[in-house]
């Protein structure tokens, strides 16, 4: 019996289920006459998916929903399937790589084409960091592949299944050759990739975009029906007949000047006497005696009027079983941050010996709130708590303190790692 995979023939995520099965001999079927905003949205199908997102997965067991839960689900139903690798190390890899693909390529990705497209606001600077943040990202697969011809060992494993999936969109749309020439290894490997016959057989032939996909047109003004237009007519006839002296031809029109780009509303704040780059400096700069040159130099320069100190605790720390994992998790979130480089400072601590992890922070933003631009951009905000420092407290003011410190034990705990955004 078939297992039935609900997707667009299209749909990227969809691919990664269809290309495993390639490869593992399992026969996935994609659903007879699935139309997109018209399947998804029957009872049905929301039985499988309540958020009526696709793709999904029917099994004699029930569905499954999640493109990369799907594509694992389709590998382990061949017994030492070489798509999961040979060892437990392997496996690991193949995990770290595809939590790799998801949260640095596929989400980069997303964040410039999706807003271009119109399912998202776009906005000038966020496109910017997420470029920025999508070029270091590939920087960091670019070394990997300087060495390796695949992600995990000497052949195709569903990391590579997953991380071409996610390369595809970025590939066909907004990663053109100049872009992508930055990153040869990526390129080689990518296209390495798309030409294996179990891939090929998917996906089909791939070309990559030659410019990058225009920005989406808002809908103009409504067009004047034809009657308007009509019972206007006698009127402009009668204001022509009653100008007897003839005017002089109109100028050319010049060409509207581009309008200025909007002023980020934190740039419209009062001035500081919080100069941002001068703490970053003496941050940067300051290798020992940190407590007595840093810390002090950081609450002489602290604008309580100006900027605003706030606490984040991560809401799933439970969750929080596999190290790597927790500090992809906490690295994503400071480049999607990235954005806010120019108002904002923060640290990052992931606390632990042992799982699970704990991952808190503690961040400088301009203005006394959290920026609206930056929660609604950076997905991440939602998963923390957010508690604003009430610096006449000494002891929220000294956890602070340790916490740009990196101070150790910290809250009686060892810290598996500290990060910085400045």
């Amino acid at each position: 019996m078939a297992l039935v995979l609900y997707a667009g023939k299209t749909n990227k995520n969809g691919y990664k289920a269809l290309i495993a099965a390639e490869y593992s001999g399992v026969d996935v079927k994609l659903a007879e006459n699935f139309e997109m905003g018209v399947t998804n949205k029957t009872p049905e199908f929301l039985k499988m998916n309540p958020l009526g997102k696709v793709p999904v997965l029917e099994t004699p067991d029930g569905p499954i929903f999640e493109s990369n839960a799907i594509a694992r689900y389709v590998t382990r139903l061949k017994a030492d399937n070489p798509l999961y690798g040979s060892s437990l190390i392997d496996y690991a890899h193949i995990e770290q790589w595809m939590d790799f693909a998801a949260t640095e390529i596929d989400a980069g990705i997303a964040r410039w084409l999706y807003p271009r497209l119109g399912f998202q606001l776009y906005l000038p600077p966020a496109e910017e960091a997420a470029i920025s943040a999508l070029k270091r990202a590939l920087g960091a697969l670019n070394l990997h592949l300087a060495s390796n011809t695949y992600l995990v060992g000497h052949s195709v494993t569903l990391a590579d299944i997953i991380l071409t999936c996610n390369l595809f969109l970025g590939f066909a749309h907004v990663m053109t050759k100049s872009f992508t020439s930055e990153f040869p290894h990526v390129e080689r490997y990518f296209w390495t990739m798309i030409n294996q016959p179990n891939v090929k057989k998917v996906i089909g032939e791939v070309k990559q975009a030659e410019v990058v996909v225009p920005i989406a047109k808002k809908p103009g003004p409504p067009k004047e029906s034809t009657k308007s237009k009509a019972k206007e007519e006698p009127k402009k006839e009668a204001k022509e007949k009653e100008s007897a002296k003839p005017k002089a031809e109109p100028a050319v029109e010049e060409e509207e000047a581009p309008k200025p780009k909007p002023k980020n509303p934190l740039d419209l704040l009062p001035p500081s006497k919080m100069i941002l780059d001068d703490w970053k400096r003496l941050y940067s700069n300051t290798k020992t005696n940190f407590r007595e040159v840093a810390i002090k130099g950081f609450w002489e320069m602290y604008d309580p009027e100006g900027y605003s100190l706030w606490f984040c605790n991560y809401k799933y720390n439970e969750e929080n079983t596999v190290s790597f994992v927790t500090l992809n998790k906490v690295g994503g979130f400071l480049q999607r941050m990235d954005l806010a480089r120019k108002y904002a400072f923060g640290k990052m601590l992931v606390i632990g010996s042992e799982p699970p992890f704990k991952v808190k922070g503690l961040w400088l933003f301009r203005g006394q709130e959290i920026p609206q631009f930056v929660i609604d951009e950076c997905y991440d905000m939602e998963l923390y708590e957010w508690t604003k420092v009430d610096i006449s407290d000494e002891a929220q003011k000294e956890r602070a303190s340790q916490m740009i410190e990196d101070c150790e034990p910290f809250e009686g705990e060892a810290l598996l790692d500290a990060k910085c955004f400045k």
